[in-house]
């Protein structure tokens, strides 16, 4: 019996060809033979209980001028799907959450495979996530308190300000110890202390990178992506301007990988991506993590491939 996969994602026609990551996804489903199922997050919707989505068959190319094919759409339930990647790119947002309910359903009315787990994507917020492990992580405090940030910033002199909910580096701000703008920059941040944000040490590290580590359920591919930030820039982030070097995994950052990878095992995340700078874990990414596309051009992989085979086997070792 063919594979029935669909992804949620945004619109495939705004996609970078040279870098999405979905892509690479849907390559690879497309070289097992499998069906592909297109939808965006407002095609899922509710109806009578049952949840339904407005998808399209679609099949997949290499070609930068035309890398996708879609037919017609059509109603569809989301259970009739042997698997779904979740893959919309954050913000994270009420619409988000209830994508994930709606999905989290759909799995109930049938058998089929969220990747990843909607709960999950729930329940681990992406910065937050990395301070379930505290043994990885460098100083670092939530709060949307004035007192508390101030006081951060007067024991560790140099620090980073950030919101809970951005993507690609965006409103990522660093307080030398002279603390020029702190004021500001905590208003802003936290909407007048209305919004809760993270605080974490300034690591000098970063000027070689911040590192890139995906990991396939609950185990790290073997090289990450160094994300260089330019010059005057704290921001490793490629859509921040930050250059993408491959590299090995040290051994530090194979025993982070090892810390985290059997929650991400447990929980149902069969892809995220772990934020290392130094030594230390500073965000594991479970929404829609990217940097297939460098790692697999860079060192001759396959990653896509090899998220594909874990579904495969999962989805095998569904009850009959």
């Amino acid at each position: 019996m063919t594979v029935k996969i669909g992804i949620v994602m945004d619109p495939i026609e705004t996609i970078s060809f040279k870098k999405d990551s979905s892509l690479a996804m849907l390559w690879a489903a497309q070289s097992k033979g499998w069906e592909i199922w297109y939808m965006e997050q407002k095609d899922l919707y509710l109806r009578d209980g049952k949840v339904l989505a407005k998808m399209a068959p679609m099949t997949v190319d290499m070609n930068p001028e035309k890398w996708f094919d879609r037919g017609e759409y059509q109603v569809q339930e989301v259970s009739t799907l042997d698997a779904v990647l979740m893959r919309k790119d954050p913000p994270f947002d009420n619409e988000f959450i209830y994508s994930t309910h709606l999905l989290e359903m759909a799995a109930m009315q049938g058998n089929t495979l969220m990747v990843n787990r909607p709960q999950a994507l729930r329940d681990y917020n992406e910065k937050i996530f990395a301070t379930h492990f505290p043994q990885c992580c460098p100083p670092v405090l939530v709060t949307r308190r004035d007192d508390l940030l101030r006081e951060f910033h007067a024991e560790f002199k140099d620090v980073i300000f950030k919101p809970l909910d951005g993507m690609g580096g965006t409103s990522i701000f660093r307080i030398q110890e002279e603390g020029v703008n702190l004021g500001v920059i905590i208003e802003t941040l936290t909407k007048f202390g209305t919004e809760t944000i993270m605080a974490q040490q300034y690591l000098p590290q970063i000027v070689d990178g911040d590192k890139r580590i995906l990991m396939i359920d609950g185990e790290p591919v073997p090289y990450g992506l160094s994300r260089i930030p330019t010059n005057g820039e704290t921001r490793g982030n490629l859509a921040a301007g930050g250059r993408g070097e491959g590299r090995p995994l040290t051994e530090r950052e194979l025993w982070i990988a090892a810390q985290v990878g059997p929650t991400l095992k447990a929980q149902g995340i069969l892809f995220a991506g772990l934020d290392v700078i130094g030594d230390y874990l500073t965000e594991v990414n479970v929404t829609s993590p990217t940097c297939i596309r460098e790692l697999d051009n860079q060192f001759g992989l396959d990653i896509g491939m090899q998220l594909m085979d874990v579904i495969e086997e999962k989805l095998n070792q569904r009850p009959a």
